[in-house]
Formats: structure tokens, sequence, C-alpha cells
């Protein structure tokens, strides 16, 4: 079994920060050039200063509910059904070629997929939980409207695997698939997959199945540990319809190590401000795919960056895995309250490093209390200040309660909602 997909894992991190950086401005041009919404989005900007990480950071974040609109948004007009995003599509379209298929997420968002081998670039992460080449692999991702199944046959594929196509449901014909047929991997959800092990255990049965990557839903230690009791090693991989395989687990089972071709930034939530390494934020990714161009796409997933490479050899950024969401938005005395609004607060105020907006109380009986850490907690005249902030970009009244730094808890929670409801 090969220890790693291709070179590129084991690179030095300096090399790979320079190719991703020197990358940057070929990938902005491109997105200009295909017009539609990059063009809109990046208007004025010149690529070729766009070459450090700051200089990224100084671009808009799109996050997928602004996708989601402006896809709704171009169809409603008679446009493009990706809102201009995709630089493929077919005829009829401002992109009249290149598209292989096109797929639909709940939104409804349309995503295209290209010509491109292993388009998702989930090879990496199936190589990482020990497939290779001649493996049987079942596939219970769905192959209808969504890309879930499609992006882990592409990567099966690419690796010279053979894959059953599954699909979801129909959980006694799987089971009898796989008990005739006798793959050796699976992909899927954890959770199908336990079920069909369950199933196979009544019926006196054992699961052929010896490795699994498992993606769509949380996958706790528990389940990880069951599994494994049972003969199946699995691993799990972090991917979305929109940017493909964005980190993956590895048998050293420490955080998930970013996948080659994306470039990771983690922002305070409601902003497209990098935090610190360590700081749990929102997970923020350019991809370097020419067919569907994503630069800065917040994926609304909270995690963090953790110390150190892998000790499998990969030396590419590692992550905590998922954390949270972090669309924290929420509905105070009939108001939304939305976290870009704690962060507004926040930046008006230099004093203060972070905050945090506590809505307590019962139903219909609403409290809010700001949170914020500065350097001299007992700074009274700070107090009222944020409390007239508070008020003038929420348009509600809230408490302020100073705190010193380092207190906050390490979350990524910019509003937290500790009212009852009983």
């Amino acid at each position: 079994m090969p220890a790693h997909h291709d070179d590129l894992e084991t690179r030095d991190p300096a090399a790979r920060e320079a190719a991703l950086l020197a990358a940057l401005p070929d990938l902005i041009a491109h997105a200009q050039r295909a017009g539609g919404f990059w063009a809109a989005q990046l208007a004025g900007l010149d690529p070729a200063t766009v070459t450090t990480r700051a200089a990224l950071a100084r671009l808009p974040v799109l996050r997928k509910h602004e996708l989601m609109e402006r896809q709704h948004a171009s169809r409603a007009a008679g446009g493009d059904p990706f809102g201009g995003l995709a630089t493929v599509g077919w005829r009829g379209l401002l992109h009249a070629r290149g598209a292989k298929r096109v797929y639909q997420s709940p939104g409804p968002i349309y995503e295209p997929e290209g010509e491109a081998p292993d388009y998702w670039r989930t090879a990496r992460a199936l190589v990482a939980a020990g497939f290779e080449a001649g493996d049987l692999i079942h596939n219970a991702f769905s192959y209808h409207l969504t890309p879930g199944a499609w992006m882990m046959e592409a990567g099966a594929q690419a690796l010279g695997c053979t894959v059953f196509p599954g699909g979801v449901g129909h959980t006694e014909q799987q089971l009898a698939a796989i008990l005739d047929l006798q793959p050796v991997g699976y992909c899927g959800t954890p959770s199908f997959l336990r079920i069909l092990v369950e199933k196979a255990e009544a019926a006196g049965q054992r699961l052929p199945i010896r490795k699994a990557l498992v993606s769509g839903e949380a996958f706790p230690p528990s389940l990880r540990d069951w599994l494994r009791e049972r003969g199946i090693d699995a691993y799990q991989a972090y991917a979305t319809a929109d940017a493909g395989l964005i980190a993956y687990e590895t048998p050293a089972r420490e955080g998930l190590v970013l996948d080659e071709g994306v470039l990771l930034e983690i922002v305070r939530p409601g902003t497209g401000d990098p935090v610190a390494d360590g700081e749990v934020g929102e997970v923020v990714v350019t991809v370097f795919n020419p067919a569907y161009p994503l630069i800065r796409f917040g994926t609304g997933d909270l995690s963090a960056v953790l110390p150190g490479a892998c000790p499998t050899g990969r030396t590419n950024v590692r992550i905590r895995g998922w954390l949270g969401r972090a669309d924290q938005t929420t509905k105070v005395k009939g108001m939304f309250v939305h976290p870009s609004q704690v962060a507004e607060v926040v930046r008006r105020h230099p004093q203060v490093r972070r905050a945090r907006l506590v809505v307590s109380g019962r139903m219909a009986d609403d409290r809010m209390t700001l949170r914020a850490e500065t350097a001299d907690p007992s700074d009274a005249a700070l107090r009222t200040a944020l409390a007239e902030t508070l008020r003038d970009v929420t348009k509600l009244r809230g408490e302020v309660e100073l705190l010193p730094e380092d207190t906050l808890p390490n979350d990524g929670k910019v509003i937290e909602d500790a009212r009852t409801y009983d």
C-alpha cells in the first residue's frame, strides 16, 4: 500500500506556500476573464497584486448563502444557473462547453463537474484511508441529484479501483450485494455503514469490508472504535459539493490534513479577518479549480489549525475537524442579530480583542449581554461606549461585561444562544 498519494504531500511547507501564492494571480485572472460573477466581484483588481496572504485577506469572502442568492437571482432573470461563477457549461450558456455533469444540492444550488480526472481530488483521501488499485469499493453515497457518490467514484477510479454504485436506501439489496461481491472498501456516511454492519450481524453474517472513507455527517470516536472492533478501519473526509476535498484523516488520527489543491484561511465568524493559528473560526478556502474557481469561499464550518506536522510524513497544514457552524444568526425580540454585527461593534472599539454576544432569558423575555475582552476590564467609559454601539448596530438594548484578555472560550462562538424554552 502506498504511503502517500504523490510527492506533493511531503514537500517542504515553505515551497508549498510559495507555489500556492504564486498560483493566485493566474487563478484570479482566469476567473475575471470568464466574466459573470467574478468579473464584477473583483472589478478593478489587478491580479498581479495578490501574491501574499495579506493581499488575499483584503478580498471579499463569498459565503454559501450569498452563492445561493446569486444563483437564484441569475435564474430568475433568465440567466446562468451557476450565477456566473463557473467557467464551463453547455450549449445555450455563456460558457458553452466543458461541463461533464451538473448537480443540484439543497437550496437549490447547482454545481458543475468539469472534465478533469479526479475532479474533486478525493483520491488523496482514499489513499490515506488505505485504498489501493484493484480494490472493489461499495459506494453508498447518493447518485441522485447531488455529487456525493460521483466525488468518491472519480477518486476511486483514478486510483484504479472498481466501484459498485450502491447509492442510498434499499438496505437489504445493498447488503446482499456486499455479501455476494465481497468488497474490501466502503464509501458513504458512517451511520449507514453501521446499519449495514448491524443488519449483517443480526443475520449471523460478517461484512467483508475492511476499510472505509466516510463523510457527510459527524464521525465520533465512539463509532470509529465500534467499527474497528468489527475489523473495519474507517477514516473521515471533509469535503463540500462546491469545493471538493478540503481535508482528510490519516492513520495518525491527529486532525485532518489539508488537501494540496486548497489554500486555507480561518477567519473570525461574520468577517473576513484571519485569526491566529489555533483559534477557532470559519473555514474559508480558495480552490484552484479552473472550471469552478472559488476565491475566499466561506464554508460556514468552524475549525482551527493544529500545530506541527502529521506523523505520517504529510507536511501540509492540519485542522481539528468540524467544530460547528459559523453562521450563528439568531432572533432577539423578533429581530435578527448576525455575527457580522458583533464584528462591527468590535471593529469600532480597538481596545476590544474579542467579544461574544450572549442571548439569555426565557421565551419572549430575551436579554443580550456583550462579553468583551480588553486589557482594562474596569474601563467604565468603554463599557458605556460599547453599549451605545451595540444599540446603534443591532437596534436592540444590551448589557456589556468587560473581561480580561483570553477569558472567552476558544470555540468560535460569536453569538451564544443561552435561552431556556421550557
